[in-house]
């Protein structure tokens, strides 16, 4: 093994395990930085990685994980307070002199994008750019394969792929391949720095086609339906879904049904920087499907009683004003307010496979 040591944070996560995986695999030692004990750490440290439990909130836990530390995979986590968590490991990763930073990011980010979260990540990829001593590399996936399993039981037992995605077309990137593409580019970085990229599965594919595909691994017919957000946000309630998340949510599922995920189409990133390609959807719907612990950790695929009394739970659960919400607590809104493909520099910098950067001069 290596004596290079490499941080992931957020290590329990969808592709932060991955990436810890991938890393030890190819000789690496990984301290995976987690929020507790549980057994998806048990699971890691099994494989050979260091656990490292801390807040990622918290400046000395950041600073304490990074001693020793060369580089760093940094996935930020889903929550309202992401641009604190970007900007304390921005610091603490220069405090540390680290060599690199591989920055998970979102592929919709612009500066004045109707979502909190959106907008942290465009202040915080622009900070990124601008750090003196530490380089980085930007990977921007857009909506993950994983997030069209999160109705799994009512697909499964009912043949029911319920959202509201209208007939929006997205190339879905498994966890595995974006965790993989992390892996690679933090473990030779030289390749990669300054560099953006935005893994997606290798064909554009509509609800109506991911249905379709749903179908075929199952062996039932699986029936796409289109529907509102606020139904959508019950179901989503009834899941246990932080009010955070589904409100952020509906600019995303708006961006997909108006197109926005397809603008630029498919990328090769994912051969580019791992050197395979990109997996199909199928198979990934196969593991999903045959373990739903990868979808969410308490995902469970159970029988058609327990989906029917989920479904009453559902509609006796009262659906979001996510707009109220958001005003209730406060976040700023900005003039001019729009969603990606609403704003011409987000499309232009789309087409052309790249996420959208400000171009700095005389950074010197």
């Amino acid at each position: 093994m290596s004596k290079l040591k490499i941080l992931v944070t957020s290590a329990a996560g969808h592709t932060s395990t991955i990436a810890v995986l991938e890393l030890l695999k190819l000789g690496f030692s990984v301290r995976a930085m987690v929020r507790q004990h549980d057994a998806r750490s048990g699971a890691l440290a099994k494989a050979g990685a260091e656990i490292f439990v801390g807040d990622q909130l918290s400046f000395e836990d950041l600073s304490a994980a990074m001693k020793g530390v060369s580089r760093a995979y940094h996935c930020p986590p889903f929550a309202p307070n992401v641009l604190e968590n970007m900007m304390l490991f921005a610091i603490a990763a220069e405090e540390a002199k680290l060599e690199a930073v591989v920055l998970m990011s979102g592929w919709n980010s612009i500066p004045g994008h109707k979502s909190i979260h959106s907008r942290g990540h465009w202040i915080a990829n622009h900070i990124y750019r601008l750090m003196p001593t530490v380089d980085v590399i930007h990977i921007n996936p857009g909506l993950f394969a994983f997030t069209y399993f999160l109705g799994l039981p009512a697909i499964v037992n009912m043949g029911m792929f319920m959202a509201p995605l209208g007939q929006g077309e997205n190339a879905p990137p498994s966890n595995e391949d974006i965790g993989r593409v992390a892996a690679h580019a933090i473990a030779n970085p030289a390749n990669h720095i300054g560099k953006t990229y935005r893994p997606t599965g290798p064909k554009l594919l509509s609800p109506i086609d991911i249905a379709d595909i749903f179908s075929g691994v199952l062996g039932r017919k699986v029936t796409y339906k289109d529907v509102p957000f606020a139904s959508f946000s019950k179901a989503a309630l009834a899941m246990g879904f932080p009010e955070f998340d589904i409100s952020q949510v509906r600019h995303f599922t708006k961006e997909l049904r108006e197109g926005a995920f397809a603008i630029g189409g498919v990328t090769d990133h994912v051969e580019q920087v791992t050197g395979n390609r990109a997996e199909p959807f199928e198979d990934t719907a196969r593991r999903y499907f045959s373990n739903p612990a990868l979808v969410a950790p308490d995902m469970k695929a159970g029988n058609k009683l327990s989906t029917l009394a989920f479904v009453v739970k559902m509609m006796l659960t009262k659906a979001l004003d996510a707009e109220k919400w958001e005003q209730n607590r406060g976040h700023p809104a900005t003039h001019g307010q729009c969603l990606a493909h609403e704003n011409p520099a987000w499309v232009k910098n789309a087409k052309a496979q790249k996420l959208n950067m400000l171009e700095f001069i005389n950074r010197a």
